[in-house]
């Protein structure tokens, strides 16, 4: 059991709405929230379960609904300083909070089981949650306030949750009231409390730091040696606090720590198994929010007396989150902490580790604290979930090109009972994986193949989908290449066809391909990301020869469209789009190096001959697929950047949906919103539905863009925008996957 002092996240006013009870459930994750009158005294609580039955019986519902006949004031609760045994008898297998009441029947705090999770600050502690990463400053600072509070700012900028600091009384914490030259004292005492007598800080100063930490957004934290300390600490309102490994055995002080009601992080250096437990059977007595922290008390720690594995021990002790306090040489050890299930970590940071002190010498530099955090936010991404494999986009894109298919052996007609010697199996992996050749045996072929044609999952059913003429109030078009140009798009009344063409196709004269052929549809292009030598198109690069590739290769690609115009006699200037670039391989841009970018962008546009064609620069996803992995996209993203670059350069953009809903779900902003930003520059449309941050091109409906608003944002900002259907791999099976997206796509455009 938990007793929450900090009644804020479980309470709602009586004069609060139906939308203010709803907000705090859904914001803390809660099955209930308590309604407590202007003066504190508890009125009832109110439950999912009691809101669902309450909706159920209303004929007219509204957010600004009363809490009155809402509210269930039949609820268990208990004097705040009742028995921790007579508290537990209240809760079920239902209830799960008890609140906690003074003498006037004021909620005073809240009693909870089953859930360890507990907030210091504005961060959320549970084994769910981004670990929690302390920078500790300690008596670093060497009695320095200037020292202490560059140390903050370097927290702050290595991305730590936390700075801390370690406060003591010498008066009382000493038998000798700290004296240094104590003769009596031995060596390591001698030395310590040398150390300590020249660089402690008054407590106006640490509250000084206190300030500090908050301005630059980090949590000030501090470890009390004693209990004055902790008196200081709670005059100026510490939201937790740290327990060294020194004191897991002080239960003196322990309890007092406990009774503030305040979470504690409490390491175990130093400690036996038996010590720790006695510890957690305290706290779980008081009631207390608490974490363990596995640490080996030497400086430095030799690297084979950490016994990394004890987490998963001190998790089962103490029935809480765990996590790391590290004292080794370097950053390695606290990583594998967090793979193996650390959700704190603390670790010593210096600017100098040859200054006086022991702490120093096993103190990160700021260079080296920010790569910590850095890696521990990268092994919180790569851990994910103990569910199902799922192939992800990455590997779909690869296993295309790498892996194998069931291909036709020899021509077979519409009709033909397909056996195994009809079969064989090629790459790429484009169709059905080799392994389900037994469904398609005994089958009659659905279509008529020729040898080499690939089969697909549609073949294992009894028709193929269909292509034909659709209703939409935009133009549209369908993507091809130069080989399927004429085929894919018949039976279908598509405005125009828009070839995205690869560096190879450069190569190629567009007149020996098409001959005399004139085609009766407008020309759309699509500029290739790549190519050869593995030269990714960056027009906006910081790289002179790298830029100056790009102009070459943009130059080339325009020239080609310029000499396929003529045979689309309809298109008057052909739009070609093209994504500018702005990747970067090792993390995201600053503000300051976009802007940078954009001007790269612009002064290499005006070294191209464009005349003819408007080149769109396609909106970008933060996380692009090029050459088999992922990249970290720059440019093109932000929408208000994009509308600033197309006011300065009067140009056009492409919006791609999939990319944009990509950075949206990223970024946390709105697709909506987005469009409306963009809308006034949109000249094109690539529509197709996304899922995550970097699951692009997939088909219209298996995603998370609503297309329903998408449609109605877009017939107001851009209502004569053309657009394509832009699956991934819809060209394949004869342009399957374009005729089920604008099957899907003609009921709301």
């Amino acid at each position: 059991m938990i007793i929450d002092r900090d009644i804020a996240p479980a309470v709602v006013s009586s004069e609060g709405t139906l939308r203010d009870a709803i907000l705090k459930i859904n914001k803390g994750g809660r099955q209930s929230v308590f309604v407590v009158s202007s003066d504190g005294v508890l009125q009832g609580v109110i439950t999912d379960g009691d809101l669902r039955r309450w909706l159920l019986t209303q004929t007219v519902i509204t957010p600004e609904q009363s809490l009155e006949s809402i509210v269930n004031k039949k609820c268990r609760f208990a004097p705040v300083d009742a028995s921790l045994e007579s508290i537990d008898a209240l809760f079920s297998n239902k209830i799960k909070f008890v609140p906690l009441l003074d003498a006037k029947g004021r909620l005073i705090a809240v009693a909870r089981k089953g859930d360890q999770t507990f907030t210091i600050g504005n961060k959320k502690i549970s084994d769910t949650s981004p670990v929690f990463i302390v920078a500790e400053i300690g008596i670093n600072h060497n009695g320095d306030i200037a020292i202490a509070k560059k140390l903050i700012d370097k927290a702050a900028e290595a991305g730590a949750d936390s700075a801390k600091f370690q406060m003591r009384d010498m008066d009382s914490l000493y038998r000798n009231q700290g004296n240094a030259n104590d003769p009596s004292a031995d060596l390591g005492t001698q030395y310590t409390l040398d150390l300590l007598s020249k660089f402690q800080l008054t407590t106006k100063e640490y509250y000084e730091l206190f300030d500090y930490c908050k301005e630059k957004g980090l949590i000030p934290l501090c470890t009390p040696f004693d209990e004055k300390s902790v008196d200081h600490l709670e005059v100026y309102g510490m939201p937790a606090y740290k327990i060294a490994s020194a004191d897991l055995t002080n239960h003196a002080l322990l309890e007092k720590i406990a009774k503030t009601g305040k979470p504690i992080i409490c390491s175990t250096g130093m400690s036996t198994e038996a010590e720790v437990i006695k510890a957690v059977e305290l706290f779980k007595s008081l009631g207390a929010q608490y974490a363990l922290l596995h640490c080996n008390s030497t400086y430095p720690a030799p690297f084979k007396d950490i016994n990394l594995k004890y987490l998963s021990r001190l998790k089962e002790i103490g029935e809480c989150v765990v996590g790391y306090s590290g004292h080794e040489r370097g950053m390695n050890i606290a990583l594998a902490a967090v793979s193996m299930g650390a959700q704190i970590i603390e670790k010593h940071f210096t600017l100098d580790r040859n200054m006086e002190g022991s702490d120093h010498k096993v103190s990160l530099l700021p260079d080296e604290l920010t790569a910590l955090i850095h890696g521990i936010r990268e092994i919180e991404e790569a851990k994910g979930s103990s569910g199902p494999r799922t192939i992800t986009q990455g590997e779909r894109m690869n296993r295309e090109v790498l892996g194998k298919s069931l291909i036709a052996a020899e021509d077979l007609q519409e009709g033909t009972t397909i056996t195994e010697k009809m079969l064989t199996i090629k790459s790429p992996g484009q169709g059905l994986p080799p392994y389900r050749k037994q469904e398609l045996i005994g089958r009659m072929a659905n279509r008529t193949l020729k040898a080499g044609d690939v089969f697909f999952a549609s073949d294992l059913k009894s028709a193929n989908e269909l292509r034909r003429s659709y209703t939409f109030k935009r133009p549209f078009g369908v993507p091809v290449r130069y080989h399927d140009a004429d085929t894919l798009p018949k039976g279908t009344n598509v405005d125009f066809i828009e070839f995205h063409l690869s560096y190879k196709d450069l190569e190629a004269d567009p007149a020996t391909i098409f001959e005399k052929q004139i085609y009766d549809v407008e020309l759309v292009t699509h500029a290739p990301d790549l190519f050869a030598g593995d030269h990714i198109m960056n027009l906006c690069s910081n790289d002179p020869l790298h830029r100056e590739r790009s102009i070459k290769e943009m130059q080339r690609t325009i020239n080609v469209v310029r000499n396929l115009k003529r045979f689309f006699p309809k298109t008057k200037r052909p739009l070609m789009i093209a994504s500018v670039g702005g990747w970067t391989t090792q993390g995201f841009m600053s503000k300051e190096e976009r802007a940078k970018g954009y001007e790269n962008l612009l002064d290499s546009l005006s070294k191209l001959d464009m005349e003819g064609i408007e080149l769109l620069p396609q909106t970008l996803p933060p996380f692009p697929w090029y050459q088999g992995g992922q990249q970290f996209c720059n440019l093109f993203v932000d929408p208000d950047e994009i509308a600033d670059f197309c006011k300065r350069s009067g140009m056009r953009i492409c919006l791609d949906i999939s990319h944009s809903k990509l950075a949206c779900n990223y970024y946390n902003w709105s697709l909506t919103a987005f469009v409306r930003t963009v809308g006034p520059y949109i000249a094109h449309l690539h529509i197709v539905d996304a899922l995550g941050s970097d699951s692009e091109g997939l088909q219209i409906g298996e995603g998370d863009v609503d297309f329903l608003a998408l449609a109605e944002e877009l017939e107001k900002q851009a209502p004569r925008a053309s657009f394509i259907p832009e699956i991934w791999q819809g060209h394949k099976n004869n342009g399957e996957g374009f005729w089920v997206a604008l099957n899907r796509l003609e009921k709301w455009f």
